[in-house]
């Protein structure tokens, strides 16, 4: 099914499929292909209306039965880190980051392979081979890095990697926007779970957009009910793209996942309401 504006690009749906974060849901995404030369200026255009990128697609859920999955981002110059993220900071301060090109390698893949089986191994990504993970890091038509966080602790205690270096604890892949940096996908070594490595990787991202005097950090989506999504709710000055506009999440409890069917507008009339940049300007 495809619906096209008077520009570029066309935006398609999804077939329905099982929700991967509630219950008994049926989820679609409303999609459109990113690339070309004005790849980057529909990106940044579309992050700001609840889009995500995966490799040379944006998408946003556009599903028929409710409206749960609100895209999420953390307000920098307002973030004041709470007493437990600040022990999390503390814990992994001898991470070294590396922000680096988007060039997957072995070691990235084993790591991540290690979080997958340890985390998600009935997940979607389950299954990804080492071709199809390269495809992930690599495939991107926008300004990306892959910021590594290296254990310089483990480093002194004689732990390394094959080159010597000291060895990976977190991944993330990264998108930088013009208002922000958009964290696409992290992963980190599941035997260090104790030090809460996924909050560490957004706190230091904050750190990361506030030293490039970018506004927000995206985190992807929220959704109320979801034990896998609930944790971003955690974090201080955190805003939600709902009802069409960005909004403080003051109280998460606010944030119904139950919507009536009748309310949630048809695709044609979603995508009509997309705000497009001129994509005749370079």
């Amino acid at each position: 099914m495809r619906h096209t504006l008077p520009i570029a690009p066309q935006f398609y749906v999804t077939a329905p499929q099982s929700c991967p974060y509630l219950d008994g849901r049926r989820e679609r995404k409303l999609f459109t292909a990113l690339q070309g030369d004005q790849a980057e200026k529909l990106n940044n255009a579309l992050s700001k209306q609840g889009f995500r990128r995966s490799q040379n697609v944006l998408y946003r859920p556009s599903c028929t039965d409710c409206t749960a999955c609100l895209s999420a981002r953390i307000r920098v110059a307002d973030f004041k880190p709470k007493r437990g993220q600040k022990r999390v900071m503390t814990r992994n301060r001898g991470l070294e980051r590396h922000a680096k090109s988007a060039w997957a390698t072995e070691e990235q893949y084993a790591l991540f392979r290690a979080y997958l089986d340890a985390r998600h191994a009935d997940g979607g990504m389950a299954d990804m081979d080492v071709f199809e993970f390269a495809a992930m890091i690599e495939e991107t038509p926008v300004r990306t890095r892959v910021i590594e966080y290296r254990d310089t602790e483990a480093f002194d205690q004689g732990i390394s990697n094959d080159e010597g270096e000291a060895p990976l604890a977190a991944v993330c892949l990264t998108d930088i926007l013009d208002d922000g940096v958009s964290l696409v996908y992290s992963f980190f070594d599941p035997d260090l779970r104790h030090r809460s490595l996924g909050t560490y990787v957004i706190l230091d991202h904050v750190a990361l957009a506030a030293g490039l005097g970018l506004p927000y950090v995206y985190l992807g989506y929220w959704v109320p009910g979801s034990a896998k999504m609930g944790y971003k709710a955690s974090f201080p000055a955190l805003e939600v793209y709902a009802d069409g506009i960005w909004q403080p999440l003051r109280d998460p409890s606010a944030f119904s996942d139950q919507t009536h069917p009748l309310s949630i507008d048809p695709i044609a009339q979603q995508v009509a309401q997309i705000s497009l940049p001129d994509m005749r300007e370079k």
